[in-house]
């Protein structure tokens, strides 16, 4: 039997048939991909993150629970006293664990879609049944078709990204506040995002028995750091906690998040200017006729261009030095779209400059 056979024979085929997550190599681009903060650390707050960093004990395990840095992720995420949360190593962890506890066969994972790419990844590792409910043209929640769908098919879990990945819309509050009443599953509202706008359902862990909220520090500046966040009734999350590896967050993220999070001052400023250079990135984009250009409420703005441009902007403005995300053939609804991190003002003038000259 060849290798090939034996795998072929081993692996599950719905296994086989996934591609793995591919992140793009960015060596001497203008990044604008990721939805990462473009700000580096200052060298006296690396210097003083250093000094930090020599008290720890490598030779030694980490907290297993990081209690001290829940308390300081409960503090600055807000989250309401009656909940209770758990750490990952980023929110991916987290989604892996929420789908793990509940993988029985036969069971159903469901989000609108486009929407966050890992949802449908993890379901089907986990062996689960995968609903996707397509969004509106605009990207809107079709609340009608998400509420017979979630009625037909019973979903064990519903992940809503919000704001939503890659189209960057906050749906509708009534139409989730009617999902998580009508779902008799969890609804995990993924607020990957929150740095970058006002809305939450943080609020509402005690309205709704069957409501998680994740939160991540990716956004806000911490991308390196892989740390996520998920909030929820402890009954839960008790639960949940039980699919977690031991000491899954190390001991150098466990005092680099704490130390970090004692300086979210910092942190908040800089979303505060993403918000601002996203507000002057959208202006320049919508200046360009030739493209469609939706709303959005994270640190990223897609675009459609004309059709069949897609693929050579993206590679013109690589050309140029920059590198964005060409979601053109990932997504039927994301044909001729583009998505725009939104970076330093400079990059951003940088990327619309050399957009101007391919358009």
């Amino acid at each position: 039997m060849t290798l090939q056979e034996k795998i072929d024979k081993l692996v599950r085929p719905e296994i086989r048939a996934l591609n793995a997550y591919h992140v793009p190599a960015a060596n001497n681009l203008i990044k604008l991909d990721a939805m990462e903060n473009p700000w580096s650390w200052s060298a006296g707050l690396r210097t003083a993150w250093l000094e930090v960093l020599r008290s720890v004990e490598i030779n030694r395990y980490p907290d297993p629970a990081a209690r001290e840095l829940q308390e300081r992720m409960r503090v600055a995420m807000q989250v309401p006293d009656t909940a209770d949360i758990i750490l990952g190593n980023g929110s991916d962890e987290l989604i892996q664990m929420i789908t793990q506890t509940l993988a029985v066969p036969g069971r159903v994972v469901m989000a609108p879609d486009p929407t966050f790419v890992m949802y449908r990844q993890i379901a089907t590792v986990a062996n689960m049944g995968y609903v996707a409910v397509p969004l509106r043209t605009d990207f809107s929640l079709d609340e009608a078709a998400m509420l017979a769908s979630i009625a037909e098919q019973q979903p064990a879990v519903i992940f809503l990204s919000y704001p939503n990945n890659p189209t960057g819309n906050l749906f509708a509050p009534g139409s989730l506040h009617k999902i998580l009443s009508l779902a008799a599953g969890l609804v995990v509202i993924d607020e990957a995002y929150a740095p970058f706008t006002d809305a939450s359902f943080l609020p509402e862990i005690d309205r709704y028995d069957n409501l998680l909220v994740l939160r991540t520090v990716s956004k806000m500046g911490l991308a390196g750091l892989r740390l996520g966040m998920l909030a929820g009734a402890p009954a839960w999350l008790e639960q949940i906690n039980k699919t977690r590896l031991p000491y899954n967050i190390s001991v150098i993220n466990q005092v680099t998040g704490q130390f970090a999070l004692a300086h979210r001052e910092l942190f908040a400023a800089q979303a505060h200017e993403i918000r601002t250079q996203r507000a002057a990135l959208m202006s320049g984009l919508q200046a360009l006729q030739q493209l469609t250009v939706y709303p959005s409420e994270a640190n990223f703005i897609l675009f459609r261009t004309a059709p069949g441009r897609a693929s050579g902007i993206f590679e013109g403005l690589k050309a140029a030095g920059i590198l964005i995300k060409n979601l053109h053939g990932s997504n039927d609804a994301l044909q001729d779209c583009l998505r725009v991190t939104v970076g330093l003002p400079e990059e951003n003038a940088a990327f619309l400059e050399a957009l101007r000259g391919l358009l």
